[in-house]
C-alpha cells in the first residue's frame, strides 16, 4: 500500500513570522510542494497563532489541491473552521494552549464523551475525522467508539527508542496498527519521524495509510532543498 506524505508547514509560517512580512512566501512554498510529489498539507493553527494564523488557514485551503489536514484541539474555535473550511481530514489533539508542541495523544477512554460528540458533529461536514493517540491497544479500541475514522500514532516514543534498540521501538505500534485496521480504521502516524527512521517504520506497517512530518522535513531542506528533501522522504516510503 502507497502511504500518503503529508507536510507540516506549521516551520515555514513559525520562520516567516520571526521577522514579520511575508518570507518565507507561505502560500506559494504550499503551491511549489505540491507540486514536488507530497500527498497532503497539514496546519495547526493555534489560538496564540505562533505559527499558523487564522488567515492562513482558510487562505491555503484555497490552494491545497491534495489533502488538507487541519490538526487541533476540538474547542469552538477550531469546530468552527472545520465547519467552514471542511477539509479532508481533522486530527484531533489533546493539547493545551500552552504546549511547544504535541507530545502525547489523547486518553480515549476517559476524554468518550467529548470525543464522541466532537467526531460525530465533524464527520456531518464531510470530514474525516483522525484522533491523535499513543499506542495503546485501549486507546485505539476508544477512539473506534468514539466514532473515529483513523488514528494517528504518537512516534516520538518509537523515533527515541529506536536510536538503541531498532528491533523493540515498532512492536507496540504494530500492534495498535494491527488492532486498528482490523476495526477499520486508517492509521496515520507522525511526530519525529525523520530520514533515519522512516523506512524502518513503514517496513514494518506496510499498510500505514499516512505519515505528517514537519521539524524534520523542514530542517533536512536546508541541507538538501526542498525539492530534493520531498523526493528523500518519498524514497523511504517506497515511491521511487
Amino acid at each position: 500500500m502507497k502511504t500518503r506524505l503529508s507536510v507540516n508547514i506549521n516551520k515555514i509560517a513559525t520562520l516567516r513570522n520571526a521577522r514579520g512580512g511575508n518570507t518565507p512566501n507561505l502560500y506559494q512554498f504550499v503551491k511549489d510542494i505540491q507540486k514536488f510529489g507530497i500527498h497532503g498539507v497539514t496546519v495547526h493553527p493555534r489560538p496564540d497563532e505562533r505559527h499558523i494564523t487564522l488567515k492562513d488557514t482558510y487562505e491555503i485551503s484555497k490552494i491545497v489541491k491534495t489533502n488538507y489536514n487541519i490538526e487541533g484541539y476540538p474547542d469552538e474555535r477550531f469546530i468552527k473552521i472545520i465547519s467552514e473550511i471542511k477539509p479532508e481530514q481533522a486530527t484531533l489533539v489533546p493539547d493545551t494552549h500552552d504546549v511547544i508542541t504535541s507530545d502525547q495523544g489523547w486518553d480515549t477512554v476517559k476524554n468518550k464523551p467529548l470525543l464522541r460528540d466532537v467526531i460525530k458533529n465533524l464527520k456531518s461536514f464531510g470530514t474525516k475525522v483522525s484522533v491523535f493517540i499513543n499506542p495503546e491497544l485501549e486507546f485505539v479500541e476508544g477512539a473506534f467508539d468514539c466514532g473515529a475514522d483513523r488514528i494517528e500514532l504518537y512516534t516520538g516514543d518509537y523515533s527515541s527508542e529506536y536510536l538503541t534498540d531498532k528491533s523493540n521501538s515498532i512492536k507496540k505500534y504494530v500492534n495498535a496498527s494491527l488492532k486498528g485496521k482490523k476495526l477499520g480504521m486508517d492509521v496515520n502516524a507522525g511526530h519525529d519521524l525523520n530520514l533515519e527512521n522512516l523506512k524502518y517504520f513503514k517496513s514494518q506497517i506496510p499498510f500505514l495509510f499516512e505519515v505528517s512530518i514537519g521539524h524534520a522535513l523542514i530542517s533536512d531542506s536546508i541541507y538538501y532543498g526542498i525539492e530534493n528533501t520531498i523526493k528523500k522522504y518519498l524514497s523511504n516510503l517506497n515511491y521511487e
